[in-house]
């Protein structure tokens, strides 16, 4: 199959780590398109949850979903389209579990009252795919990474915005992965707070 003419230069790359992936079983193709996408996929979850823990959960469910169907990509859309994709209707369907059990022991809802109400609840939420994709990255991080100090947003920008690895960030800023890693793992966690604060507003 050829690669489809409208896909950008990382969807190339993209597809042609998905081929490596499928066609040659190869691991640092697996690990490659993980690293592109952890990031900004945690931060999707994140935004839906409000949680880091089920953020955290909910990112390697849905990697290992999309591996599981890699076979069914086709480059019609980019692999992060697709792989968004997966990740809000799993947690879609998560926040659903949860939210009919939460309302069910708290009001004594019967099944069919307490699935309405958690449909309720989705539903007016803004499409996932429209707005994580279309807002989280351009909008969203922006506004919230501006808030940081300007080491944390520095070290945002470098990860998440311009896709250096570790190392890179490592060798630029003259620090060690160590000390990076920790740094980047305390600038998530204020921008968790930032988010948590704003919320309503995004």
């Amino acid at each position: 199959m050829e690669i489809s003419d409208h896909l950008t230069e990382k969807g190339r790359r993209d597809y042609a780590l998905v081929q490596r992936a499928l066609n040659e079983g190869d691991q640092k193709a697996y690990a490659e398109l993980l690293n592109h996408y952890r990031d900004s996929l945690y931060f999707m979850m994140l935004k839906m949850t409000n949680n880091p823990a089920d953020a955290d959960d909910l990112t390697i469910e849905a990697f290992g979903k999309a591996f599981k169907k890699l076979g069914q990509y086709t480059p019609d859309y980019t692999f992060s389209t697709w792989l968004f994709k997966i990740a809000s209707n799993n947690c879609i369907d998560f926040i659903r579990r949860n939210s009919r059990i939460q309302i069910s022991a708290e009001s004594g809802m019967n099944q069919s009252e307490t699935n309405y109400a958690a449909n309720q609840l989705i539903d007016a939420k803004p499409d996932p795919e429209e707005t994580i994709i279309k807002e989280q990255k351009i909008k969203m991080m922006h506004e919230v990474v501006g808030k940081l100090k300007p080491h944390y947003r520095k070290l945002i920008q470098m990860r998440y915005f311009d896709e250096m690895s570790y190392e890179e960030i490592s060798i630029q800023l003259r620090l060690p992965i160590g000390t990076v890693k920790a740094q980047l793992f305390r600038a998530r966690e204020f921008l968790f707070q930032i988010l948590k604060n704003q919320r309503e507003n995004l």
